[in-house]
């Protein structure tokens, strides 16, 4: 009788520990990556935001079937919310080497949409007679300190 009634604690022990993790289980699945554990809330609420404003305007571009014009349309928002991240950074983070390289990113990232740009619109105006013209294909991040940037 003693070994039935010991049994039958320990399945019930084992039931509610089982209830209680199931019914936990969804709560836990909908908190965001990381949430709970950050003392920097803020900055994961904005990182979020950044990084589904990113794949939404990624997103939004309709597909001509370019591969060209297609990549830098989708690149233009990515590089962007690379940026917005980056920034987001610089406003709370404090190792110096992560900040430098944030600062890096977006230096970085704006010299590379503005090429893109400057790209997307050559290409929309159809093929490019010239593409050895601006970017000049030996660089795509702009001209080399001390130089001036190619022509078309």
């Amino acid at each position: 009788m003693r070994k039935t009634h010991r049994l039958r604690h320990i399945l019930a022990g084992a039931a509610f520990c089982l209830l209680v993790g199931v019914s936990a289980t969804p709560a836990i699945a909908q908190q965001p990556h990381g949430a709970g554990h950050s003392a920097n809330a803020g900055f994961e609420t904005a990182m979020h935001a950044a990084m589904t404003m990113m794949m939404k305007d990624m997103e939004s571009g309709p597909m001509t079937g370019d591969p060209d014009r297609d990549f830098m349309a989708m690149m233009i928002p990515h590089h962007q919310g690379a940026i917005d991240m980056a920034r987001l950074v610089l406003l709370h983070g404090r190792d110096p080497l992560v900040r430098k390289l944030a600062a890096e990113i977006i230096a970085a990232q704006q010299t590379e949409i503005a090429t893109m740009r400057n790209r997307l619109e050559i290409l929309r105006a159809g093929p490019d007679p010239n593409p050895g013209g601006y970017p000049a294909l030996e660089g795509t991040r702009g001209p080399a300190a001390g130089t001036t940037p190619s022509k078309p």
